[in-house]
């Protein structure tokens, strides 16, 4: 992969679904080469603001802008030259290899009737090096585990060599192990190749030991931003989860660690 970032600001942002659910003024900067975790309860937006940062939901008010130009002015297909998306759902109806999802990620560089280049080859066979399931190049996706299945669409994604990687959920449904695995995978990429990452998450430990910094959002809204220790405090949590948590230090990180008291202790 190419060494090579770009930056992400959402401006007065707004946005509403038909079912009513409303996301308002919404203000983020991503500086370019970033490591940004989307933190909040279910149905809070995290996938919606996701969706408008990639151009895929177009916002009412405000504007997305990649590299200082909005997204919306941008041909789709350049957009994904620059925009990766791993979703949390993946679905493939066909009986697809492993080496042939990682080359759709070349899609937005095919020209014409021409087809993919050897250049393009190489590059999706170097997605699944970087993510360690070259040897299953061959294997059909729908006979792999949730981990694996997970690391073909990051491979996917990586071989768009993308300037901004946007993640829903990629540790959902995946055991300890695997989630490991694909946070420390997206954590190399930011760090050796550059590549600006926002990822919605559901696991505040494993969020707070992974980015540098916390979006917190509730109800549509950003509630909290900044590093892990002034995002993840115990009244924040309360407020937005309504849940009650310890908060403490990773006995091996400098981060925070949060414990989650049962509903029977909350008022020892």
């Amino acid at each position: 992969m190419h060494s090579r970032a770009s930056s992400l600001f959402i401006r007065g942002v707004s946005f509403s679904y038909f079912n009513g659910f409303v996301q308002q003024d919404i203000d983020l900067m991503i500086s370019s080469g970033e490591m940004v975790g989307l933190l909040g309860p279910n149905g809070c937006g995290k996938t919606t603001l996701l969706k408008l940062a990639s151009g895929v939901l177009s916002p009412k008010q405000g504007e997305v802008l990649l590299e200082e130009v909005r997204i919306r002015k941008l041909p789709r297909k350049q957009v994904a030259q620059k925009v990766a998306v791993v979703p949390q759902y993946f679905h493939i109806p066909f009986d697809f290899t492993v080496a042939e999802i990682a080359l759709l990620g070349r899609t937005p560089f095919v020209r014409g009737l021409t087809g993919e280049t050897r250049g393009d080859r190489d590059i999706a066979e170097n997605a699944l090096k970087l993510v360690g399931i070259h040897e299953l190049r061959r294997r059909h996706f729908n006979d792999l585990s949730g981990g694996e299945q997970q690391k073909v669409i990051l491979a996917m994604a990586l071989a768009q060599e993308p300037e901004v990687l946007l993640l829903d959920e990629p540790t959902a449904h995946l055991d300890i192990n695997h989630q490991v695995e694909i946070l420390e995978l997206v954590k190399a990429l930011n760090r050796e190749h550059g590549v600006t990452v926002v990822a919605a998450m559901h696991d505040l430990n494993m969020a707070s030991l992974f980015f540098d910094r916390l979006v917190l959002m509730k109800e549509g809204s950003l509630f909290a931003d900044g590093p892990p220790r002034e995002v993840l405090t115990e009244s924040n949590i309360h407020d937005v989860f309504s849940a009650s948590v310890r908060v403490g230090s990773h006995p091996v990180a400098s981060v925070p660690h949060i414990v989650v008291l049962p509903r029977d202790t909350r008022g020892n």
